[in-house]
């Protein structure tokens, strides 16, 4: 097997299409570039991994950052009548010869070759379903799981629903936990952060299930598309994103019996939260005193001591984290205030009618920065019931000029009297 049909990002990264046809460098392609020269990898063996030229992996390099867009694939003769291969394999037909008389009766010139081409990786993702399931086993650093779960739970005295990340390293099993009211992509990016942190370092690649927060579109047997905003958690982390075949999750059951092991050992030992934070907070000591410290089934270590092998093959964290908080537009109305989650919220005068950008934090945290990325105002999200919020100066401009009067002689006033 080539070493390229070895690497997490194939077939993606071969740069092919159905027809044939190559596209140029996407954000995948350049995240790879970034991960295999940190590991020493000449460019010439990237470039022949890609099927680029190696000056397009430099240019790439010297660039710093990922292409804006993608130059578009050469097509196949095929494309026009794909929805319909689709369909039949989808009503479980898969005799390529049948297929093809099928598109012959619709037009299709192409060779049964072309056909072939198509249905072999589908073809390949379907076996695959029906075998048994091998545990597979990976180095110290290689891997991180994710995934979530989910339960009903008194939380400040309310039955809610409360989701929970779950983000296991393969090798120690050593996992860590965070709650949300929600697992949106937000949420699941804060989960990783946390994730890196607790460990004091980052594995090689992380495995994720194919939810909108990362994967875009994963068709069985195709090529991923992965979410931008988590290409950018990847890239700022430098771990190598890697999806589940879809209808597979088997492939991360690791992370999935962690999430078990958390509804059936923490969730039974508490029952009822204060806050989110206070069940957060109880999670943090859970793992410190009982499932870090826990014998693994399978390996049979305590977990802590196998995480002491597994923590020098981390990466470094980064200098700073990366930011995961909600990213939105504002413009600012006449008064000064733009309007976020319900209420008002003060920016200087001069911004008045710009379109801003907006974070609001997972803490709720507001910063505002002006069309240049500079943080010109920052506020705590309160509830409308608190009023408007303001920060003394941000309006003193208007009120100066709302307040100026102009001073005329009396003698005008006496003249505007004898005319009415």
């Amino acid at each position: 097997m080539s070493p390229q049909r070895e690497h997490p990002f194939y077939p993606r990264l071969l740069g092919t299409t159905a027809g044939g046809g190559k596209e140029v460098l996407c954000r995948e392609d350049y995240l790879m570039i970034r991960i295999r020269r940190r590991d020493g990898v000449q460019i010439k063996d990237i470039a022949e991994e890609l099927g680029v030229h190696p000056k397009t992996v430099s240019r790439a390099l010297r660039r710093g950052d990922a292409p804006s867009g993608r130059r578009r694939a050469r097509g196949s003769v095929l494309d026009p009548y794909r929805w319909k291969v689709d369909e039949l394999t989808g009503a479980n037909v898969w005799n390529g010869k049948v297929i093809l008389r099928e598109l012959q009766a619709l037009g299709y010139t192409g060779s049964y070759t072309v056909l072939n081409d198509y249905l072999r990786p589908a073809r390949r993702a379907r076996r695959a379903q029906g075998r048994a399931t091998v545990r597979f086993e990976t180095g110290p650093g290689a891997q991180l799981q994710h995934d979530w779960g989910e339960l009903w739970v008194p939380v400040g005295g309310v039955q809610r629903k409360v989701f929970f990340a779950v983000n296991t390293l393969g090798y120690s099993r050593r996992f860590h936990v965070m709650a949300a009211f929600s697992q949106d992509a937000e949420h699941t990016y804060e989960s990783l952060v946390r994730a890196f942190a607790h460990f004091g370092g980052v594995a090689r690649s992380v495995l994720v299930d194919n939810q909108r927060s990362a994967v875009l579109e994963h068709r069985p047997g195709g090529e991923v598309r992965f979410n931008e905003r988590f290409l950018d958690l990847a890239g700022h982390y430098g771990f190598t994103p890697r999806a589940c075949r879809p209808y597979r999750a088997r492939t991360k059951g690791k992370t999935e019996r962690m999430v078990r092991y958390v509804k059936e050992h923490f969730f039974v030992r508490y029952r009822a939260f204060e806050s989110m934070a206070h069940l957060n907070a109880l999670l943090l000591a859970w793992l410190t005193e009982e499932a870090d410290r826990r014998v693994h089934g399978t390996h049979g270590e305590v977990v802590i001591e196998r995480f002491a092998t597994e923590a020098p093959a981390l990466s470094p964290l980064p200098a700073v984290p990366w930011d995961t908080s909600y990213r939105e537009t504002r413009i600012v109305a006449w008064d000064g205030y733009i309007e976020v989650r319900g209420n008002r919220y003060s920016v200087p005068a001069h911004l008045c009618g710009q379109m801003l950008a907006v974070r609001i934090g997972l803490d709720d945290s507001l910063r505002v920065f002006d069309p240049r990325g500079t943080i010109v105002a920052r506020h705590h999200l309160r509830s409308p019931l608190q009023g408007w919020q303001s920060v003394p100066g941000h309006h003193a401009p208007l009120w100066q000029q709302a307040c100026a009067v102009e001073h005329r002689d009396l003698a005008v006033y006496e003249e505007a009297a004898r005319w009415s």
